[in-house]
């Protein structure tokens, strides 16, 4: 029994340095939008719905940011980003009337504004991505 399980060692000591060479380098992959685009993560606020239940709407977005001092700051304070963008998206979403459906227009202003409030500049361009409710 034990000798079995010393040949499994062996045979797997024996196999480790070739699968390491053989494993290729894993690069970090975005997902779309370019050297230039700072993905965010999914946004989401409670509305209501309709028939008077609580729904969440779901927006998805991300930064278009040319200048490459201007995207080093962006990524550093990511997370007061998409803060101040959660923050707006939830005081936009307590005044929706029921039933209604968010208005594009509107949460690009509020999200840009607030994206250029936290970088202390212009320069980066908001793209909105899918809005769902749910």
């Amino acid at each position: 029994m034990h000798r079995r399980r010393l040949f499994a060692f062996a045979a797997l000591v024996a196999l480790t340095p070739g699968l390491m060479a053989a494993a290729p380098a894993k690069e970090e992959k975005k997902k779309g939008g370019g050297a230039s685009f700072l993905q965010i993560s999914a946004l989401t606020a409670t509305i209501l719905l309709a028939n008077g239940r609580r729904g969440v709407l779901t927006v998805e977005s991300g930064l278009d940011i040319p200048n490459e001092k201007l995207r080093a700051k962006a990524t550093s304070v990511l997370p007061r980003i998409r803060a101040a963008f959660v923050q707006s998206l939830q005081i936009y979403a307590s005044g929706m009337s029921p039933g209604h459906i968010p208005n594009a227009e509107i949460l690009t202003k509020l999200l840009q504004r607030e994206a250029d409030r936290v970088l202390g500049q212009t320069g980066a361009r908001l793209l909105l991505g899918t809005m769902l409710i749910t």
